[in-house]
């Protein structure tokens, strides 16, 4: 396994390298003349899709949260259940039969 590990991590350094020396155009970046700087293409892309994979690991991140807590809150309605169903097992069963005709 840590063989095809690490020929996909090859193939994902080999494709970086490739696509970083094809994509080093600089391109200038101007916002309202607020930001205005020259800066290649391929670290613009690679800072788009880092920040991409920050914002999408912290949305993750809360969904995690959200069903950690939905299932601590359903573990704790099984236990309760389990108790009540481990009450009734204990109580004592009595059948009194259909009531006789005398």
């Amino acid at each position: 396994m840590k063989i095809v590990y690490t020929i996909i991590v090859m193939i994902v350094v080999l494709f970086v390298i490739t696509f970083s020396l094809s994509n080093a155009v600089p391109v200038r970046v101007n916002y309202y003349n607020f930001v205005d700087f020259n800066m290649s293409l391929y670290l613009i892309i690679f800072i788009s899709f880092g920040a991409g994979l920050i914002f999408a690991g912290l949305a993750g991140i809360g969904e995690r949260f959200r069903l950690s807590r939905r299932v601590a809150k359903l573990n704790k309605k099984i236990i309760e259940l389990e108790i009540e169903k481990s009450e009734v097992e204990r109580s004592p069963v009595t059948f009194e039969g259909p009531p006789s005709e005398e």
